[in-house]
């Protein structure tokens, strides 16, 4: 353990029992109980804290909505949706040279902390796909998951812009690095929506990140775009048979996040310290293959304590998955949320 962390174990096994409540909120599912058993439940061990959960769709506008009258204190957020709340003044700012020390501040990657939040895991969006509806010649690239002819079937995809855009233009050929350039000028917008529309007959939509998972084990669809953790849950623990493409992911990154209206500013950052230890991330990362931001978390996970699967390999940054890779341009993403979100509305209202 590095000094720094072990002070501030230290200092969190030290701190009186205080009988405040905070309300944390998720995403729910797999994630939610993954967070539950490593990180939630020390923290409330370790500090005497009463702890409820809730569960939110992600959004800064559920934050706003929901936020002062549920009691909110920290929230699980999307880079992108952490930067458009704290602009509105819905988060409290944080100040990481009081929550790190130096040395911890340049143990984070690809990204630091900031004023409102700080980073905690790294996910991916991927494509996975029913193995029984392709018996023969399996997909194996983002195009396949734009090909009905030789693959097809039903796709499920998130009720939103958010990733298929990007998974749009790959399949055109636009290389990774050019992307999010691409897709800030009307050109890159029309370009991605025509090759959306080759499969506008095939769309099963979803709202809940627990849907696609399921619904290529019940049959549903035959391919699906979701969260890289979301399948893995139910490809090994329910042995369902699904398998994942990891061509073309792109990896986000999740913070955590205090909301403006909190009522228990200092559990909050005494919470956000413990969860971002490299102990708590690593604890996390061995329940659900969720990436750690601190680069010394890394060598720390092992094998998951119920399926004794080495969980490295399972991560959505492993070296051997190979394939384009994406990530997340937050800074774009907070940008054009009321662009983006108009354009696919309008594409949505085209096919009704």
């Amino acid at each position: 353990m590095r000094l720094s962390d072990l002070c501030l174990a230290c200092a969190l096994s030290a701190a009186p029992l205080a009988a405040d409540e905070l309300t944390i909120v998720s995403w729910g599912g797999a994630y939610e109980a993954a967070q539950r058993q490593a990180i939630i439940a020390p923290f409330a061990e370790d500090t005497g804290h009463d702890i409820e959960v809730d569960v939110y769709d992600g959004t800064w506008t559920a934050l706003a909505e929901r936020g002062a009258n549920e009691s909110w204190d920290v929230i699980d957020m999307l880079a992108d949706q952490a930067r458009v709340a704290c602009a509105r003044g819905l988060l409290l700012e944080i100040d990481p040279r009081a929550l790190f020390s130096p040395e911890a501040l340049q143990d984070f990657t690809p990204v630091g902390p900031d004023r409102c939040a700080v980073p905690q895991n790294a996910y991916a969006r991927v494509m996975a796909f029913d193995d029984r509806a392709f018996p023969g010649v399996k997909p194996t690239r983002i195009e396949d998951f734009f090909d009905t002819r030789r693959f097809p079937g039903p796709r499920a995809i998130q009720r939103s812009p958010d990733g298929i855009l990007e998974w749009a233009l790959l399949a055109e050929g636009v290389p990774p690095e050019q992307i999010y350039g691409l897709l800030s000028t009307d050109r890159g917008l029309r370009l991605a929506f025509r090759r959306l529309d080759a499969i506008r007959e095939e769309i099963i939509w979803w709202d809940d990140p627990a849907k696609p998972a399921e619904m290529l084990e019940d049959g549903r669809a035959v391919m699906a775009a979701g969260f890289n953790g979301r399948f893995f849950d139910i490809a090994q623990r329910d042995r369902a048979p699904i398998s994942i493409v990891w061509d073309g992911r792109i990896i986000g990154i999740e913070v955590w996040a205090i909301a403006g209206t909190t009522d228990a500013p200092d559990a909050a950052r005494d919470f956000i310290a413990h969860a971002t230890t490299p102990v708590s991330m690593a604890r996390f990362a061995t329940r659900i293959p969720y990436g750690p931001t601190r680069r010394s978390a890394f060598d720390r996970i092992g094998l998951s304590p119920d399926l004794g699967l080495p969980m490295r390999a399972y991560l959505p940054n492993a070296p051997q998955h190979g394939g384009r890779v994406l990530v997340r341009d937050s800074g774009w993403y907070a940008n054009t949320e009321e662009l983006r979100q108009r354009r696919f509305r309008s594409w949505l209202d085209a096919s009704e």
